[in-house]
């Protein structure tokens, strides 16, 4: 960097009035004279750094770029007998900066508007459009305002197709999505063309959510495809439609996924990935791009996961809410949504949660746990299609063709696959939620259906027994999925939150639903939730132990009743697997003497962990998810004493300790207490 700029830097920080740090949107705070290029040519002479003589480099082509921009806005002059050459000076200086190092948006802003105003001809814009690379991120009103040219129509056919193609291309750079939204009718409107239609399609594919699909939209996508035939488009369109609609969509559309769209990103793949890598991890070193369409898949190529999945970056705007050198103004016009980078804590997604922001490229939240715990929560049809999208593309494009050559390349590329598999464990949870809701669904129809008579020579079973077994499959299926997964997953407590709420559900079949089907949870997900660490997995243990013994306790009384053997009655298997599981929940909460039947725990593992009486050491006070409220407690109640004496929760103290659990939210333990143990026999 030249002495004259850092000079300039010094000085600028010095002035506490300069409003740098906010968010500028006008070009004339990014431009410089010409001559500014002459006074910055500074040499270096007798001084031979690489890094230095880089910078310095930079700048001059920046300077450079800023001259050039200056001209594309001003528009071409007739009487220059130098234009040809003065243009096409310009545009290579356009075109190796954006390959380079990206443009900023100011430039994006004033180029995409001489592209699609189509000041110096079909090939100029072509070239420029091409050139359209971000160094961060693109703003939604340089977007909206380059669409305004398309209504006035002085742009080609060519320019409009090379357009939509760059607009799906970088759909995650743009800030925000809101204003682009309410274009939704224009670009639908655009499926006409059928040269547009398909880029179009893909446009419509990002952007559509729940309110913008309308009756009157899905007829004349079912014109669209009686006209054109089952394009692959058209498909795709009308399959986002039904999912959001599937009242409206009477036809079948096929089942199997498959790639819907051509890759628009082709002519600024390779430029896009050394961005992102460059933003990633600066280097001295300037990146080598070959520029042009990658018209062949090369055989190897060298594999960064952290070019592949992209920086969490907030909008400008959230980025600057907040600066001291911000206007009033510019803090009321912003968007008030909490920037991303902040967010570093669950008691931070608790606080901010109405006001967060999904960033632009959705593959960032891959590696936030937080994110991916909002994602889960907020049930956004809309957010899951963008990143299902996003991981889609990026698995069938980066992935498939992809050869390790040798084992540093590999172990990235298997790092990346580890990332994608562990925050699978989010979406896990959403499949253990739909597998609820569809047995919800099954039990309903069950239970309404109990009557009715079976229908002879049917394909599907129709028969209650019949449709009981199918039930209880799908329940031991989700248990054995379950347990895989806790496997997987680490005994993840928050998939396990997940896995107790289907069994919910499970454990109350009989009274419920009035059906004859009672099934247990695998000794895997049981002994899991009874050892964990968070209380309320304990207390929903409990409330669904509670649960199985009411209905399991009204089975028996309706067998007694019967005094028939029925080929719904129960076998005494399930009995004495309920009644090992309540013995071994009595130990470790009540009694003291956990695991001393079924589970066997070696003693010598027990005393090398300096458990000195672990015959004796679990129960509602020792239990590892109870005692922090076991010190509060005691804490409480006596807050004079000086050390905190567990063992002295016994006898009355014991029964205060249970109230107090109950009047901490303990709903379930208390209910387990009341229905399995007798209080009488306190330790």
């Amino acid at each position: 960097m030249s002495s004259q700029k850092r000079v300039k830097n010094s000085q600028s920080q010095g002035k506490p009035s300069q409003s740098s740090n906010s968010y500028q949107t006008n070009l004339s705070a990014w431009k410089v004279k010409e001559d500014l290029s002459d006074s910055k040519s500074i040499s270096k002479h007798g001084q031979n750094n690489p890094v230095e003589d880089y910078e310095h480099a930079d700048d001059k082509a920046e300077d450079a770029l800023q001259i050039a921009v200056r001209y594309f806005e001003k528009g071409p002059t007739k009487t220059s007998r130098s234009k040809d050459k003065t243009l096409e000076k310009h545009l290579k200086t356009v075109e190796n900066v954006a390959w380079k190092n990206g443009l900023a948006p100011e430039g994006i802003d004033v180029l995409l508007n001489v592209a699609l105003s189509g000041k110096f001809g079909s090939a100029v814009s072509t070239q420029i459009l091409k050139c359209m690379i971000p160094a961060t991120l693109i703003s939604e009103d340089s977007v909206v305002k380059a669409v305004s040219w398309l209504c006035v129509g002085r742009c080609s056919g060519n320019t409009k197709v090379l357009f939509y193609r760059w607009l799906v291309a970088m759909f995650d750079f743009i800030d925000h999505k809101e204003q682009i939204n309410l274009l939704y009718g224009f670009f639908f409107a655009s499926l006409q063309d059928d040269a547009l239609c398909p880029y179009v399609c893909h446009l419509l594919y990002l952007l559509t959510k729940k309110e913008n699909v309308k009756p009157f939209r899905v007829r004349k996508l079912l014109d669209l495809q009686a006209k054109m035939g089952m394009q692959p488009h058209l498909q795709a369109l009308l399959s986002l439609y039904k999912f959001f609609a599937p009242a409206l969509i009477s036809v079948s559309l096929p089942v199997r996924r498959k790639i819907y769209f051509k890759n628009s990103e082709n002519l600024w793949k390779t430029a896009l990935l050394a961005v992102r890598q460059r933003n990633q991890r600066p280097s001295p070193e300037p990146l080598k791009l070959m520029l042009g369409p990658a018209n062949a898949r090369p055989v190897k190529r060298k594999w960064n996961s952290h070019s592949v999945i992209p920086v969490l970056n907030s909008s400008s705007c959230s980025k600057e809410c907040g600066k001291k050198g911000m206007s009033l103004s510019d803090y009321l016009s912003s968007n008030g949504s909490f920037p991303l980078e902040q967010l570093k804590s669950f008691p931070q997604l608790l606080q901010n949660i109405h006001c967060l922001e999904l960033p632009s490229q959705m593959g960032a939240v891959l590696n936030n746990s937080l994110l991916l715990h909002y994602i889960n929560c907020v049930k956004d049809e809309s957010v899951l299609l963008r990143l299902y999208h996003w991981l889609s593309q990026t698995l069938q494009e980066e992935c498939i063709w992809y050869k390790v050559d040798n084992y540093e390349h590999g172990k990235e590329f298997t790092n990346f696959l580890d990332t994608i598999i562990r925050a699978e464990c989010f979406l896990q949870c959403s499949v253990l939620q739909s597998l609820k809701e569809l047995l919800q669904n099954w039990l309903l129809c069950l239970s309404v259906d109990i009557h009715v008579k079976p229908v002879m020579n049917s394909p599907l079973e129709t028969t209650l027994g019949g449709s009981m077994n199918s039930v209880s499959e799908l329940i031991r299926y989700v248990g054995w999925l379950s347990t895989t997964a806790m496997r997987l997953e680490s005994n993840s407590t928050f998939l396990l939150h997940f896995i107790l709420d289907f069994y919910e559900k499970v454990c109350d079949v009989y009274i419920s639903y009035n059906l004859p089907l009672v099934v247990l949870f695998p000794p895997g997900i049981f002994y899991s939730a009874l050892l964990s660490l968070d209380s309320s997995i304990l207390n929903q243990l409990c409330y669904i132990m509670h649960r199985y013994r009411t209905n399991l306790t009204a089975a028996k009384k309706n067998e007694l009743v019967q005094k028939t053997k029925s080929e719904f009655n129960f076998s005494n298997k399930t009995y004495q697997e309920f009644n090992h599981y309540l013995t071994a929940m009595v130990g470790c909460l009540w009694t003291s003497k956990p695991f001393q039947k079924g589970l066997y725990i070696d003693p010598e593992v027990l005393e090398k962990a300096g458990v000195a009486q672990y015959k004796s050491s679990l129960n509602l006070v020792y239990h590892p998810a109870l005692l922090s409220y076991a010190a509060s407690f005691l804490l409480q109640e006596w807050p004079e004493e000086r050390t905190v004496n567990l063992s002295s929760i016994r006898g009355k103290k014991w029964n205060w300790y249970l109230d107090y659990l109950f009047s901490e939210g303990f709903q379930g333990l208390k209910l387990f207490i009341r229905s399995s143990i007798h209080r009488s026999s306190v330790p």
